[in-house]
């Protein structure tokens, strides 16, 4: 039987190669989505989608209000999300669109799951190239978490496999992550990464998002199948 795993997925293109590379490598996957106030709704669709797909045992979507703290482009209309900005703006402080807590929230929800399922593995698509900006992407922040979760859970006293948190994209530039969807079969068209995604998943691309998608494209040589708004 295969072991379980909670996969935390979004509907973007990272979180969709997670998921194919957590059931390539031979995991029952049981995906994980999150209604936390964000401004649009398109990327959990695109998420039910996938999970369907790419062959989730299981895929879930929790009800939060990170959005009731605001403090996030991404959950306070009155934070503009930044557009057209260059590589080096992009890679230089933490961005506006970082929602405080998110991975931290996020983790805690996917290891409560991975206790009831028996599950000792997470996959979380965090990238520390491209999202260098976002505390919560980082690999020390990983570690803290993993050993936070080995002592503060009832599976983590018990003997047994420790409980692990996979970062399989974590060292992977975009172009990198695109390649490595490819060769997993992934159909990108299906993914939404936009930061201001319409009610039909179309892209602005002018966000940080859009725009580092664009570019994975292009550095893998894969013409980008993103549908735009016009």
């Amino acid at each position: 039987m295969a072991s379980k795993a909670v996969i935390l997925l979004s509907g973007g293109l990272d979180s969709t190669t997670l998921l194919a590379h957590a059931v390539h490598v031979g995991y029952a996957a049981y995906a994980l989505s999150f209604r936390y106030g964000q401004r649009h709704a398109a990327e959990l669709d695109a998420a039910a989608r996938i999970a369907r797909a790419l062959g989730a045992t299981e895929h879930r979507t929790i009800t939060i209000d990170l959005g009731g703290f605001g403090g996030s482009a991404l959950t306070d209309d009155r934070i503009a999300v930044p557009k057209d900005r260059d590589q080096a703006s992009m890679s230089h402080g933490v961005p506006v669109t970082y929602v405080p807590a998110r991975n931290t929230v996020f983790l805690s929800f996917a290891l409560a799951w991975a206790e009831v399922l028996d599950a000792r593995d997470v996959f979380i698509g965090v990238n520390a190239l491209d999202y260098s900006g976002y505390p919560d992407c980082r690999p020390a922040f990983i570690a803290a978490f993993e050993q936070m979760a080995r002592l503060a859970t009832k599976m983590g006293m018990e003997d047994g496999p420790p409980f692990t948190v996979h970062t399989p994209l974590i060292a992977m530039a975009k172009a990198d992550i695109v390649r490595h969807g490819m060769t997993l079969g992934v159909d990108f068209a299906q993914t939404v990464s936009c930061y201001e995604a319409n009610d039909a998943g179309e892209a602005c691309g002018r966000c940080d998002a859009c725009q580092l998608r664009r570019k994975g494209f292009a550095g893998a040589g894969v013409g980008d199948p993103t549908r735009y708004a016009r």
